[in-house]
Formats: C-alpha cells, sequence, structure tokens
C-alpha cells in the first residue's frame, strides 16, 4: 500500500508545520510520501494551503519528485505542470468525489470508500473501508504503516 503523509504530518495534524520544507523532508526520511499543496506565482513554486508560504526551487522538487503528490492550489500551478512539467505526479482538486492524477492514480475524496485501487484521502473521517484501495493519503499515515 502506498502511504502519503497529508502536508507533512504523520501522527496529526501540525498547521504550523505543514508544507514546510524541512517537515516535508522529515517525512519524505521516514518512509512515506508527501501530498503537498503547491502554488506557482509569476513562475516561482511555493508551497501553503491557503496561500503560498514557503518559495521553494524546481531543483527542491526535482530531487523528491518520486516521493512527492502534487496538489495544485492556482490555475497556474496546474498550467504550469500541464506544459512543463509532466512528468511530476500533479493534480486538482476541490471537493470532487475522485479526480486523476497527472500518472492516472484515482484520488479519492473522503468519505467516498470503496472506491477499487484508489488512493483513500483521510479515510479515518469517515471510517472508510479502504481494503480494495492502492494507497493513503492522512494526517495519521503513522496509524496505516
Amino acid at each position: 500500500m502506498i502511504l502519503i503523509s497529508h502536508r507533512g504530518n504523520i501522527n496529526g495534524k501540525n498547521t504550523e508545520k505543514e508544507n514546510h520544507p524541512d517537515y516535508i523532508d522529515d517525512a519524505i526520511k521516514l518512509g512515506y510520501d508527501v501530498e503537498i499543496d503547491i502554488w506557482v506565482i509569476d513562475g516561482n513554486f511555493y508551497l501553503g494551503h491557503d496561500g503560498p508560504q514557503y518559495n521553494i526551487s524546481l531543483d527542491w522538487l526535482s530531487d523528491r519528485i518520486d516521493r512527492l503528490w502534487l496538489h495544485c492550489k492556482n490555475t497556474e500551478a496546474i498550467e504550469r505542470f500541464n506544459i512543463s512539467f509532466q512528468h511530476y505526479n500533479y493534480f486538482w482538486h476541490q471537493e470532487d468525489t475522485v479526480t486523476l492524477t497527472s500518472k492516472n492514480f484515482i484520488w479519492a475524496y473522503p468519505g467516498k470508500q470503496p472506491i477499487n485501487r484508489s488512493i483513500a484521502v483521510m479515510p479515518e473521517i469517515f471510517s472508510d473501508n479502504i481494503k480494495s484501495c492502492l494507497g493513503v493519503c492522512s494526517d495519521y499515515i503513522k496509524n496505516y504503516k
């Protein structure tokens, strides 16, 4: 099963550290993939949930390409990755039941399981049945190890 830390969290929400590059690296060092919130503004890359907080470089992203799930937070981000960086695993969603990532993973909104071979997002919120899932993305990803 693919285990994906939500914004770097592994054992509960930590809104002060979420999406911080060091926090993401800590989760990767523990063996997890990480879903990050990414913004592109005037060609620059930023991490942050409600807005751009942490400026990062393309090199930073490239060094972690195989471990990141990029949740594009603005249209410039989704356009940039779709045009220039198609080898990344990126997606856009709001409250859709599912969306497909650029690598054809089914990314499923909380409470929508079971969906065969999907990534269950926050399944603990609704006690989702994850037996047929390919992976889980959670603030409590340590509990799924």
